[in-house]
């Protein structure tokens, strides 16, 4: 598989992406689609810590957090919750934009930023808040979703879900991820 770049910059730029929610009391957020190596591209997960009373223990997400005052934009929010959560700087990341706002059932707007993390390494992480890094190659994502037959339509809640190994990405981020993998079709080719 491999990702043709300059393509899903344009894709991204051009394209009408999922709209934030307003008013109802939805609180804003900001998460970080990080892939990597574009010949055999992997998406970067986290999986929360298992922490009594945290409404996302054990849950499969992508890095990111809430948008505070201080942060200047929603993308400085994104690149600042990266570094906290995974010592990622901003200069290890190519920033593409956004990709849309997905909402929660917990009454939080997301915004999605796409981005391709330049170099792989280890990263490290606050145990107390993520248990592990996981890496899931964006070949066997497709191959999921082309199983489930989510192409072309948008499979509820209950069914939308991206087992892999002995994890499982459902929820807002399977959203995320169909929704992603909608958008990047044209500029994805098997090798």
């Amino acid at each position: 598989m491999n990702i043709d770049c300059n393509r899903v910059k344009d894709i991204v730029r051009t394209t009408r992406h999922p709209r934030p929610v307003t008013g109802n009391g939805y609180q804003k957020a900001c998460v970080f689609l990080l892939v990597h190596n574009l010949s055999d591209p992997y998406i970067l997960f986290i999986l929360k810590a298992d922490n009594e009373g945290y409404p996302w223990r054990n849950q499969m997400a992508l890095p990111g957090g809430h948008i505070d005052s201080k942060d200047g934009s929603a993308l400085d929010a994104a690149f600042r919750e990266l570094f906290e959560e995974l010592s990622i700087k901003r200069d290890q990341v190519d920033a593409i934009g956004s990709v849309g706002h997905f909402q929660t059932i917990n009454h939080r707007d997301i915004e999605v930023f796409l981005g391709y993390l330049k170099e792989d390494r280890d990263i490290r992480y606050d145990p107390s808040e993520i248990a592990k890094v996981v890496r899931i190659p964006l070949d066997e994502l497709i191959r999921i979703h082309k199983e489930k037959k989510y192409e072309g339509r948008i499979p509820g809640w209950e069914e939308l879900l991206y087992p892999y190994e002995d994890i499982v990405v459902w929820g807002a981020t399977a959203r995320m991820i169909h929704y992603f993998i909608g958008l990047i079709k044209p500029a994805v080719s098997f090798v």
